[in-house]
Formats: structure tokens, sequence, C-alpha cells
């Protein structure tokens, strides 16, 4: 019963963002329409806004019927029984969410939609309840290494999963740890997402139950992120679950911000100057907290509280640098082969760049200063090949035994 009340909620939440979707291309159609009609640094006439007066109501009633078939859409679902899992398997949906989450997720998390993604941790795709007894019928052979697993923007859990290879299942068989797998709205500002985890970890090791000897966390993309802002957040409030903390294995984090989110703000700027495609600059303005966050990779709030996310103003965050006593380890891709190639480097692993995924910054003090031992470079892979490939598996191993 739980299930089918879990869809049908996940249903009504559908409803509702393509009702708020429906009113958002209205707006933006009838933007466009003024613009058309009553173009930039010209005088209206009179004909010119009755033809924008009648628009108008043909826009209302739009808006005003949307509003009441959402409305009936929405509850009509929570009676009707559920058919979505005859159409896709749990992990295609979950993927779909993830995905959703990535893309709109602080949208999700403002409105309470059924399809945001809450934090919280997980194993073999189910969720951990933190309090002893459940973690003890989750793991009835814990032990005191645990390896926290925390996936990329727009990603979740059993995404580790690829090509019948995951790292966090093969370490713990390998290196006798427990696994656990972080799940989490992507969407949301990576701060914020550093701040719940802070709070999540020290829950998780006050209720283990047996002592803690290492606690070690493996990061993909923006779970890089995500994983430094939390470690900030702790030490600064101390902690304890971070004088646990002992490894931090970061897979194409981009420390210093990904280029396709970089170009999407010059995009903005540039839509914005236009008159006639002002309109439209709205809809690149519908990416959600956590991907703008991905521009410079900001990891506190100070990093974007009083500021308009969307404005091209370059890189204001503040640094934080590697914590201290925690050995950091670091693994950048690039599609090309090992050869002296700028523009391999700056596609990197095509969704981060070298440079940022090796945490180096033209401003010396800016750059994070990876020991040189602790940096390894995946030619020929791509961002999601880090997730399977054997030698990154391989080199992830060899640092785990140290």
């Amino acid at each position: 019963m739980s299930n089918k009340k879990n869809t049908d909620s996940k249903l009504q939440g559908v409803s509702r963002l393509i009702t708020d979707a429906t009113l958002e291309i209205t707006d933006l159609v009838e933007s466009m329409h003024r613009r058309i009609v009553h173009p930039p640094f010209l005088p209206s006439t009179p004909i010119q806004n009755l033809i924008t007066d009648i628009a108008g109501i043909a826009y209302k009633n739009i808006r005003w019927t949307t509003r009441v078939i959402g409305s009936g859409a929405d509850k009509a679902l929570g009676l009707f029984p559920s058919v979505i899992g005859k159409i896709k398997t749990t992990d295609e949906r979950e993927a779909a969410q993830s995905v959703l989450n990535g893309v709109i997720g602080d949208y999700l998390e403002k409105t309470d939609n059924p399809l945001k993604i809450n934090m919280h941790f997980r194993f073999q795709a189910k969720t951990i309840p933190l309090d002893t007894e459940s973690i003890k019928k989750t793991f009835p052979t814990s032990n005191g290494q645990i390896i926290l697993m925390v996936h990329g923007s727009c990603m979740n859990d059993t995404q580790w999963t690829r090509k019948e290879h995951n790292h966090g299942t093969a370490l713990a068989k390998e290196c006798n740890k427990t696994p656990i797998y972080l799940h989490y709205n992507s969407g949301l500002h990576i701060s914020t997402n550093g701040q719940n985890l802070n709070k999540l970890l020290e829950q998780l090791v006050l209720q283990w139950p047996v002592p803690i000897e290492e606690l070690v966390i493996i990061a993909h993309s923006m779970g890089g992120l995500v994983t430094r802002s939390s470690v900030h957040y702790g030490q600064q409030q101390q902690k304890s679950w971070t004088k646990h903390l002992k490894k931090i294995i970061f897979l194409g984090t981009p420390h210093h911000g990904a280029t396709l989110e970089q170009a999407g703000n010059y995009l903005d700027a540039v839509l914005e100057a236009v008159p006639y495609a002002k309109p439209f600059a709205r809809l690149g303005k519908i990416r959600s907290a956590g991907v703008t966050d991905l521009r410079y990779g900001n990891l506190l709030d100070e990093d974007w509280l009083n500021s308009d996310r969307f404005k091209l103003s370059g890189d204001q965050r503040q640094h934080i640098p590697l914590p201290e006593k925690i050995e950091c380890y670091n693994i950048a891709g690039v599609i090309g082969k090992a050869i002296k190639s700028g523009s391999t480097q700056l596609l990197g692993d095509n969704m981060v760049g070298l440079k940022s995924a090796l945490g180096k910054h033209k401003k010396t003090a800016k750059d994070l200063n990876f020991k040189k031992e602790n940096t390894w470079i995946a030619y020929e892979n791509n961002h999601v090949d880090l997730l399977s490939n054997p030698k990154v598996y391989s080199k992830i191993k060899t640092w785990m035994l140290l």
C-alpha cells in the first residue's frame, strides 16, 4: 500500500509540474507577443495597444483554465490506481526523477512537490533509518570501517553500478568496508546539501552500533563539492564525524567550476542583451541553483546569498582549501590520449575541464595543491567512465589500502 501511495503522490507531482510549466510557457508566449506587437524603442499606437489588450484576455483565460484543470487532475490522480509501474522499471523511474531534481530540484523543494528528493542514506536502493537497531538490521556484520559514496548532479545512488561494476560494492568486499550510499536532491544549492550532509553524518556516527575506526568518502562530480562543503561546515561546528574522516577520494569533481555552466551563463547575458530574444532568456533561468553553483564551484551560502545567480559577474566565491589532517586524493578524466593537447585538456572528461578537476587555478592562492602522489589522470575516459573503468578502480583500491 505504501508503494502505491508513493507512486500516486509522484503522479500528483507530475500533474503539478505540468500545470506550472503550462503557466510559465503562457507567460513566455505573452511576453514574446508583446515584443513583436510593441517593437523595442518605438512608440505604440492605439491599435497596437488594442491588440495587446484583446490577447491579454486570451492569456488570462488560458491561465485560469490551466489552474482549474490542474487542480482537478491533482485530486483525481490521488484516487486512481497506479499504472506507472507497468510502464517503467524502478531504476528508470528513479533515474528520471534524479535528472528532474538536478535540473529543477530547488523549484520542487520550494513548491513541496512530491517529486522532490529528500537527502538520506541508502543501501541496495533502500533507505537506512538512522537509529542503532535499524543500522544493525541493514548491516548484520557491520564493522567500524565505513565508505560513503556520494553521487553527482542529476544522478542517484543506484547509478554507481555501471557495466556490472560498483566501486563501493567491490571495495567493501576486497577491503572489508561497510558501504553506504547518499541519495540527495542535486538541484539544491551545494552549500544546502553540504549542511544537510553534515547533519546526517553526525546522526550516523552517533548511532553506529560499533566503534568507528575509519570513515572514507568517495565522491563523483558535484558530490565532491557537496563533500567539501559538508567537511567545512562540520569542522567549523566541531562535529564528531569529522574526527573519523580519514580520506576523501574525488572523481571528476569540478573544483573550480564546469565549463558548460560557464558557457550557459554567457548565453544568459547574450539573450538578455538582444531585445527580441530577451523573453527566451527566461528559459535558461529555469535551471536549478545546484546547476548554477557548478559555474565556479560554490561551497558556501556566502557564495550565492544576496546576489543574482544568473548575472554575469565572474568568480565571487570564498576560497576553501582542502581540509587539514584528512588525506585527499583526486582522479581527473580526459577523453583524449596522454599527449599534450590544449583542446583535450580544456574538454577534460567532456563535462569537467582538466585543470578544474585537478584543483588547479590561475591564481596561486586559490590552487587546492593536491599532493602529486595523490593525483592521477585517467586518459581516454569520459565523465561517467570514471564510475566503471577497471584502472580507476585499481587506483582507488590502492589508495584505500594505504
